[in-house]
């Protein structure tokens, strides 16, 4: 098996793990950067390193568009197209595909849609998205899947389900069809949206067909936060403990650590690099927005718990003043710290599941990330 449980916390479900990749090992629980379009938006592949990045994450929607296939495979794949030699996962797309609805058409062949760049028509189908992924060469890959929005009613849900349990199959099947030379890992994904006999039943048919790793879609798709841990608490205790659990598209600092508690490996989102191009930052003590005028002579660090080097060099006024001037380097600053915190935040998390005090840590951390 590619993962290996290594730890359990006493008190909670939070784990520690170790996934093995072609391109190195992963320690678990851990955060994914995400590189849409085969980049982290104002963070080079060297400061991702720098700040101790383990993975990155892909879209192989994007990428299939732009720069398309020809180029990848010119270069011999993702890795040497990013200059990147750690693991990458590339998600399908399918999330993508989901909210361009004036644009798409699902069927049980596979979607049809018009490109979001210059209104060419595409259809992909489960087995095209599995070879564009083996063509990427990523670590980990995702197959295409049905998201149904929030809300949506019982029936749209239920399709979904039915719809992701076989395009499911018919990945899996496609993809064994060849050797895996490289390695790849292949995830199911859970659907259901939020009825919870419809994740139960997606679980157990994806169970059915046995995924080597397991991923719960369709969250973090506008249905309130009560709801989303909801979800995790109907499909968590039915998936294997031997394989690695992803919660995709999550989130926010504090729903992390409550979701590490609650037996999640894997997560990725977009707010970091989101947030510091729209000049917020994420701290200890939660958001801070710095354009505000309060930090306009502040020379504190943007988070003075924080020892990455954006904020052992540069004060909340500097970075503000170069937001205000339109300068870039501010938001990039911004981005470098948030994403680093993530990265960070996830590295204390393992050392606590390790020494058997995660619960502290996880009541001090949302203490203080709650504050006013």
């Amino acid at each position: 098996m590619p993962f290996k449980l290594l730890q359990s916390d006493v008190n909670t479900k939070a784990r520690l793990g170790l996934l093995t990749t072609s391109h190195g090992d992963i320690e678990s629980p851990f955060f994914m950067p995400v590189g849409t379009n085969a980049t982290v938006k104002g963070i080079s592949a060297e400061r991702l390193e720098e700040m101790g990045a383990q993975l990155m994450l892909s879209n192989t929607y994007h990428i299939y568009l732009r720069p398309g296939m020809d180029v990848i495979n010119h270069f011999g794949g993702l890795h040497s197209f990013m200059s990147w030699d750690k693991p990458i996962l590339t998600d399908s797309g399918g999330y993508q595909v989901f909210s361009l609805t004036r644009f798409r058409k699902l069927t049980d062949k596979g979607v049809r849609f018009q490109s979001h760049l210059d209104g060419s028509k595409h259809m992909l189908t489960p087995e095209d998205v599995v070879d564009i992924e083996r063509g990427l060469g990523s670590d980990m890959i995702m197959p295409l899947d049905e998201c149904a929005p929030y809300p949506c009613d019982y029936e749209h849900a239920e399709e979904s389900v039915r719809r992701t349990t076989l395009w499911a199959k018919r990945t899996k099947e496609h993809f064994y069809s060849k050797p895996n030379d490289k390695g790849q890992l292949l995830f199911g994904i859970v659907q259901g949206a939020v009825y919870d006999d419809l994740r139960k039943r997606s679980a157990e048919e994806l169970l059915t067909i046995d995924f080597p790793a397991y991923a719960i879609g369709g969250v973090s798709v506008g249905e309130p936060v009560d709801l989303m841990f909801k979800t995790i608490d109907w499909v968590e205790p039915l998936l294997p403990e031997d394989k690695p659990r992803y919660l995709m598209g999550i989130g926010l600092p504090d729903q992390i650590v409550r979701a590490v508690g609650e037996g999640i490996d894997m997560f990725d989102t977009c707010i970091p690099t989101r947030f510091g191009r729209h000049g917020t930052a994420l701290t200890h003590h939660g958001r801070m927005i710095v354009l505000n005028a309060e930090y306009s002579r502040d020379e504190r660090p943007v988070d003075e718990k924080c020892g990455c080097s954006v904020c052992k060099r540069y004060s909340r006024a500097y970075i503000r003043h170069l937001i205000k001037s339109s300068e870039m380097l501010g938001l990039e600053l911004l981005s470098y710290h948030n994403v680093c915190f993530y990265i960070h935040l996830m590295k204390e998390i393992r050392e606590t599941i390790k020494e058997n005090s995660f619960t502290a840590f996880k009541e001090e951390f949302l203490a203080n990330y709650y504050q006013k």
